[in-house]
């Protein structure tokens, strides 16, 4: 029932090798493996730490079908053994089982293969005290709202899609709320390339303080040397995915990175550059872990948890590999509620409080089609997606994607923000152009 409220074996793998690699050898039984306990262990722990609980059995409903064709059958196969600080799925008779380990304040993190101990990075432990959304009768067409929602839920944008949250907020009212059974507002949920956005506005953060200028370089030492062309790519750049380095799939696959507990700094700086930095548009999740790379100095003083909780994102977890760097590309967990918080900060343009978080601007910075534009429906800015090709949706809306359905729709003309949550199977799509318009002109009558 819905509830709805109105108002290192790894260390030398190439990135492509699951692609090219028959679904029964080792290499891609590790890799399932690593996927079936990363997802698993994130979503139990930090759905303890957020107050709320969920199931293995909900996980594996939900997160862990429709997903890579190379590794679905292997994840449902698969046996996996909960501690109270790790995951672990066995996978090979010769091999250790592929572990995630859980640390308080950051969510969990995969062991590198044949791992058998803890992960060496602790972390001291966030804090929670959340703040309530006011809760509030839309300015519109309440009815029409409510219908809008409960087709998000009932197939009506997108047949076999799966949604498991909507929360739509109307200035600083929490106007429209529902979630799926066994989900609700303390259930927090992979956010894919929703993290990307994230990445983005703590670059916006760093920029504010002083400490960052998107414009210069991006410092990453290895690049640092004469003659080495990838020297000029600046950390701008990198937020609007023209970096110009080499890609070989699309979205730059990175589950080496994300499963197979290779280190981002052992593998996202070896990428060699194959066109000018600036001259084309390639979506890639390296572009964004080599910005955050770089502004990587400023988290001893300003880690993400700290900007989420001047948010009120306090059910929010930036997860990291085994060495502590960030997996800001896609490996942040959140609730819905927590993701309109963000969203929020953009329509009261970079304040929270009477502070300034964000450049005065940075809105139209990060809306700014200034770089190579990808073909399709939408267009790119810096770290986020433009909705400026979209009928019926304002040409300023701007949206953070991530895979499986997740979507943060931010239209600051009408002071309005929209998340849609989802673990939508692949090949399954939520028409999220369709959604935003129809919500918008609910609002609006």
């Amino acid at each position: 029932m819905r509830t709805l409220i109105l108002a290192a074996a790894l260390a030398v793998l190439p990135v492509n090798a699951v692609a090219q690699t028959p679904p029964s050898s080792p290499t891609v039984r590790a890799m399932a493996a690593g996927y079936k306990a990363l997802t698993v262990c994130s979503a139990l722990k930090t759905a303890e730490a957020a107050g709320g609980e969920r199931t293995l059995e909900s996980v594996e409903a939900n997160e862990l079908v429709g997903i890579y064709a190379e590794l679905d059958p292997l994840v449902r196969e698969m046996p996996v053994e909960i501690g109270e600080r790790q995951v672990s799925v066995p996978w090979d008779e010769a091999m250790p089982p592929r572990v995630a380990v859980y640390t308080p304040g950051r969510g969990c993190a995969i062991l590198p293969v044949g791992w058998t101990g803890d992960s060496p990075g602790m972390f001291r432990p966030g804090l929670r005290m959340n703040e309530p959304l006011v809760v509030a009768e839309p300015d519109g067409n309440a009815a029409g709202l409510t219908e809008a929602v409960e087709e998000a839920f009932e197939d009506g944008y997108g047949v076999g899609t799966n949604t498991t949250a909507v929360v739509v907020l109307q200035g600083d009212r929490l106007v429209a709320e529902s979630y799926a059974e066994g989900f609700g507002v303390d259930t927090p949920q992979r956010t894919w390339s929703v993290a990307k956005s994230l990445a983005g506005t703590l670059i916006g953060a760093a920029v504010q303080r002083g400490e960052v200028d998107v414009e210069a370089p991006a410092a990453i030492a290895n690049w640092q040397v004469d003659g080495d062309p990838r020297r000029v790519i600046t950390v701008d750049t990198l937020m609007r995915m023209a970096s110009g380095l080499t890609s070989d799939t699309a979205g730059n696959r990175t589950d080496a990175l994300y499963f197979g507990g290779v280190g981002i700094d052992e593998q996202v700086t070896t990428w060699p550059l194959i066109a000018p930095p600036g001259s084309r548009y390639r979506y890639a999740n390296n572009d964004i872990l080599l910005a955050v790379l770089s502004i990587e100095p400023t988290f001893a003083n300003h880690a993400p948890a700290d900007l989420f909780r001047r948010l009120g994102m306090y059910d929010t977890w930036a997860e990291t590999d085994w060495r502590g760097h960030y997996m800001l590309s896609s490996q942040v967990w959140s609730t819905a509620r927590d993701l309109a918080r963000f969203g929020q900060l953009y329509l009261n343009d970079g304040m929270q409080d009477g502070q300034r978080i964000l450049p005065e601007g940075w809105l139209a910075h990060v809306s700014r089609p200034s770089g190579p534009q990808p073909e399709g429906d939408f267009g790119y800015g810096a770290t986020f997606w433009l909705m400026n090709r979209s009928d019926g949706v304002p040409a300023d809306t701007i949206a953070a994607f991530g895979n499986r359905g997740q979507y943060v729709v931010i239209v600051p003309g009408r002071d309005v923000v929209i998340v849609r949550r989802g673990e939508d199977p692949t090949g399954n799509r939520f028409d999220i152009a369709a959604f935003t318009r129809d919500v918008l002109a609910a609002l609006d009558e």
